[in-house]
């Protein structure tokens, strides 16, 4: 049985232009490079198969991007990239998320706990006791705190000791 020619992709010049300067610019990443290259070879009218033989991919990758090349409109560089992926959805809302940063700016003493500052695992359990969240593990904390550049087990201050007068 005869197979179906690939959709005709017809790039306008400047869209060319676009792709091949993506293409030799230093700074892009290597799969929107590929990418690119692929969309220009279906241009030049090739085939899944001769695409794939030629950037040493599968035909199964010409196909995938030549059709979302196609299903798509808008600015080129946005189209070249990663579709959104579903992904777990988000344990925390980002109002629990603030009241943990803010709850790990403030002093341990604010809530009188007998400790100097905040470790992770104090940290969950307050937000715990707070009624903020139903539960959350010390680990998660820490996360949380590191992607905020948050330390709340340093100080930023420190004193010198007196010298000692003769």
């Amino acid at each position: 049985m005869a197979r179906l020619a690939p959709p005709s992709v017809i790039l306008s010049e400047s869209e060319q232009q676009e792709l091949q300067k993506l293409v030799n610019r230093h700074q892009t990443p290597q799969q929107i490079s590929k990418r690119a290259q692929i969309i220009l070879l279906a241009n030049q009218g090739l085939n899944h198969r001769e695409i794939a033989r030629e950037l040493g991919i599968s035909r199964d990758t010409a196909r995938h991007w030549r059709h979302r090349w196609l299903e798509s409109e808008g600015p080129l560089t946005p189209r070249l990239q990663d579709a959104p992926r579903s992904g777990a959805p988000a344990t925390f809302t980002m109002e629990q998320t603030l009241r943990l940063y803010a709850m790990a700016c403030e002093d341990p003493a604010t809530y009188r706990l007998p400790i100097s500052h905040w470790s992770a695992r104090e940290l969950a359990t307050e937000m715990i006791t707070q009624g903020i969240v139903e539960t959350i593990s010390a680990r998660h904390v820490a996360r949380l705190l590191e992607e905020a550049e948050l330390k709340p087990h340093r100080s930023q201050y420190w004193l010198n000791g007196s010298k000692k007068r003769s």
